[in-house]
C-alpha cells in the first residue's frame, strides 16, 4: 500500500522550480533539483529513495548536492521510478539509435556546417556558436565529478580499508563491487586530469582489495587479473607510493599460490620505483626476503631481512590494523615466514611470539594470526614434533569463523601435512587431513567463492 503524496507525471511538463521550467533541470540531468522539486510538492525524501531504489541517506545527499548522479543505469532508474519521460532526460533513443542529447549536438553541428561562406573565411551566426559553446560547456560540466563526490568515494575506500582486515572475503567482495562499478562508470567518461588521477587512485585500492580477497578464497587466476587492474590504475594515478604499494601487495599471490621467483621480481619492481624510504617499500623488501628464503637463497634472504628492517626503521607505520599499512607486527609476520623457510626455527619462534604479543588476544586481523600459527606448525614439523604441529594447524583454522577458513589457510595446512613423512601421517596428522578436507567440502557446498559482476 502506497502512503503519502504520489508523483504526478504531469509535473514534468508543467512544473516550475526556482522560477524556471523543471524541464530545463531534467535536460541537464540535475537530479538534485529534481529531488528538491518533488520534496517541495510534498514527496518525502524517504518516498523518493524507495521509488528510485537508493538509501534515504543517499537520496538526502543527492538533494543537498553532496553527491552527484552520473551513472546511466541510475539515471534510468530515476526516470522510471519517478515517471519521468526518458527523452526528457536525454535517455531515449530514436530509430537510428541516436540518443536525444546526441541528436541535439548533431543538429547544432549541422547548422554550423551549412552556414553561408562570407569573404575568404567561413562565418557562422553568433547564436549558433553560442549554442555550440553551451553544449560543450554542458558536456564538460556533466563529465566532471564534484569535489565532494570524490571525497565521499575516497572516504568510502578508507572505510573499506578499516573493516577489510577483520571481514570475510565474501562479504568484502559484495561491499567492494558497488564502488568498483561507480568508479568504472565515472572513469569511462572524459574527466579532468586531476579528477581522473584521484579516480584511478580509488580504483587501485578497490582493485587491490578485490584481488586480495579473491586470493584468500583461492581464486588465483581472477586474483591475478585484479592485481593487474590495480597496477594499471596505480600507474595512471601518478602516485609513487601507491604504485609501490600495489606491486608489493601483488607479490603475495605467487608466494602463496605460484612461483616465489615472481614474488621477488614484483617486489624488486616495487623497490625500483622510488629511492625514498616508505612503509610500502618496507613491505616490498619484507616480501622479497620471504620469497628468497622460500627459494633457498639463504644469504640473499638474510641480506633482504636487513634491508626490510632498515627501511622499516626509517619509514614504518605506527601500530594500526588498517589494510595496506605496515606496522611492526606486520614486519614480524613477514619475518616469521622468512625464518620458517630458512629452517631457522629458533628465530621463527622468537618473532612469532613477539608478533602474537603485538596482535593481542583478540586480534583485529585474524588471518595474520592464523598464518603465523601455520608458520609455527611448519617449524614444529622441522623439529620433529609432527603431532604438536598438526594440533597447532588444526586450531589455527578452527579458531577462525567459518567464513574466514579460506583456501589460503587450507593450502598452508596442506603444506604442513605434506612435510610429515607418510609413515607418520596417523593420529593427529590424520585428523588434520580429514579436517582440511571437510573445510574444503563445506566451502564448496556454501559457495564460498565470490564472483564480481562486470
Amino acid at each position: 500500500m502506497i502512503v503519502g503524496v504520489q508523483v504526478n507525471p504531469e509535473w514534468w511538463s508543467s512544473g516550475v522550480w526556482n522560477g524556471r521550467p523543471i524541464g530545463e533541470f531534467l535536460r541537464r540531468r540535475d537530479v538534485s533539483a529534481v529531488f528538491r522539486f518533488l520534496h517541495s510538492r510534498g514527496v518525502s525524501y524517504g518516498r523518493i529513495a524507495t521509488l528510485v531504489d537508493v538509501s534515504p541517506n543517499r537520496a538526502a545527499e543527492i538533494a543537498k548536492g553532496v553527491r552527484q548522479v552520473t551513472a546511466y543505469e541510475v539515471l534510468e532508474r530515476i526516470a522510471v521510478g519517478l515517471s519521468i519521460p526518458r527523452p526528457a532526460m536525454g535517455l531515449g533513443r530514436d530509430e537510428d539509435g541516436h540518443g536525444v542529447e546526441e541528436l541535439r549536438w548533431l543538429s547544432a553541428a549541422g547548422d554550423v556546417a551549412n552556414q553561408p561562406m562570407i569573404g575568404l573565411g567561413t562565418r557562422v551566426e553568433v547564436g549558433v556558436l553560442a549554442q555550440l559553446r553551451l553544449g560543450l560547456d554542458g558536456a564538460l560540466a556533466s563529465s566532471s565529478v564534484a569535489p565532494r563526490h570524490l571525497e565521499l568515494m575516497e572516504e568510502s575506500v578508507g572505510e573499506h580499508t578499516r573493516i577489510y582486515p577483520s571481514a570475510s572475503p565474501g562479504v568484502m567482495l559484495s561491499l567492494l563491487a558497488g564502488d568498483c562499478r561507480e568508479v568504472q562508470v565515472l572513469s569511462g567518461r572524459r574527466q579532468p586530469a586531476a579528477v581522473q588521477a584521484r579516480l584511478s587512485g580509488v580504483a587501485a585500492l578497490l582493485a587491490t582489495m578485490c584481488a586480495d580477497a579473491l586470493m584468500r578464497l583461492g581464486e588465483v587466476a581472477e586474483a591475478q587479473r585484479w592485481y593487474g587492474t590495480a597496477i594499471r590504475a596505480a600507474d595512471d594515478s601518478g602516485q609513487t607510493r601507491l604504485r609501490v604499494l600495489v606491486r608489493a601487495q601483488a607479490a603475495m599471490l605467487p608466494y602463496y599460490f605460484g612461483d616465489p621467483g615472481q614474488t621477488v621480481a614484483l617486489a624488486e619492481a616495487a623497490l625500483a620505483l622510488t629511492s625514498t624510504a616508505s612503509s610500502p617499500g618496507a613491505l616490498a623488501a619484507a616480501g622479497r626476503a620471504r620469497a628468497l628464503a622460500r627459494l633457498g637463497a639463504a644469504e640473499q634472504a638474510r641480506s633482504a631481512i636487513d634491508q626490510a628492517r632498515r627501511i622499516f626503521d626509517q619509514a614504518g607505520d605506527d601500530d594500526t590494523d588498517v589494510a595496506f599499512r605496515f606496522p611492526a607486527k606486520r614486519l614480524l609476520f613477514y619475518l616469521s615466514g622468512t625464518y620458517t623457510c630458512l629452517g631457522d626455527t629458533a628465530g621463527a619462534y622468537r618473532v612469532q611470539d613477539e608478533a602474537l604479543r603485538l596482535y593481542g588476544e583478540a586480534p583485529a586481523v585474524p588471518i595474520d594470526v592464523g598464518l603465523l600459527a601455520l608458520d609455527r606448525s611448519v617449524c614444529l614439523v622441522r623439529d620433529r614434533r609432527a603431532a604438536e604441529a598438526a594440533v597447532t594447524a588444526h586450531n589455527a583454522i578452527a579458531d577462525l569463523p567459518e567464513t574466514q577458513q579460506t583456501e589460503i589457510l587450507l593450502t598452508r595446512a596442506t603444506d604442513v601435512i605434506s612435510m610429515v613423512p607418510e609413515r607418520d601421517r596417523h593420529g593427529e596428522v590424520a585428523a588434520l587431513t580429514d579436517y582440511v578436507r571437510a573445510c574444503r567440502e563445506r566451502a564448496r557446498r556454501l559457495g564460498a567463492t565470490a564472483v564480481l559482476g562486470p
